[in-house]
């Protein structure tokens, strides 16, 4: 399929999007709105399409905002798939553009009806119908990928994260054990270190006190010796 029309994306844009809504203007700070537009088929007498979504096309509990990085996506998705020729977004722009006139609502449609046969359109209705069914289909499909982008992202990216979360846990779980046995080890340490203290006092003085009594022994013995000795020169002669 041929690259499509920047304009015509644009003005697609424009269909689901006003122009002065802060979240579409050029930024990306969404606006608080349910998120993902999703047009329904127009029938004849019925409500026109609404420019912001309606409150059922966002799941219930959602908190999403429009977002225009999303809004001119969704609208590049329908202008690849918009097909020659007026069709749906003819008659949409035309009734867009009759949105002012003060025109009651089914006025509207059907001067917006004729308009679209004017220009060339399809005079049965259900043209319409279908091609607004298509551009649904297309967005439907498109959400579908992306759903399955979001789940690979969460398998990825969270569940990349939750695994990270359960080995440092595991890994916080074995430290404090070693944590736990280091402390008894340390407190082992501690109990034998006050009983070295004593054990050193006690060997200390018993080393000490056999030497002393080896010196007071070795002096007995050498005086004994030495008073023999002096006695043998004095009396053996």
């Amino acid at each position: 399929m041929a690259e499509p029309d920047k304009s015509l994306g644009r003005k697609i844009l424009s269909f689901f999007v006003k122009e002065e809504e802060p979240a579409i203007a050029t930024d990306t700070s969404p606006a608080p709105a349910p998120a993902s537009p999703r047009p329904s088929p127009p029938v004849m007498g019925s409500p026109a399409i609404p420019s912001a979504p309606s409150a059922d096309s966002t799941p219930a509990g959602a908190t999403g905002a429009v977002d225009s990085k999303f809004a001119e996506h969704f609208a590049n998705v329908l202008a690849q798939n918009n097909p020659p020729g007026p069709d749906y977004f003819e008659f949409r722009e035309t009734l867009r553009s009759l949105s002012n006139l003060g025109l009651s609502e089914d006025k509207q449609f059907q001067a917006a009806w004729a308009s679209f046969k004017a220009l060339g359109g399809s005079s049965d209705p259900s043209v319409l119908n279908n091609t607004a069914n298509g551009y649904i289909s297309a967005l439907n499909k498109d959400r579908e990928g992306f759903s399955k982008s979001v789940e690979t992202a969460l398998a990825e990216r969270v569940g990349g994260l939750q695994n990270e979360e359960k080995r440092l846990q595991t890994e916080n779980n074995a430290l404090e054990k070693q944590l736990v046995e280091i402390q008894k080890q340390i407190d082992a340490n501690t109990n034998r270190l006050t009983a070295i203290t004593g054990e050193i006092s006690e060997q200390s003085a018993k080393i000490t006190q056999n030497r002393q009594n080896y010196e007071s022994t070795f002096a007995h013995f050498i005086n004994q010796i030495k008073d023999d000795i002096a006695k043998m020169a004095q009396y053996l002669k």
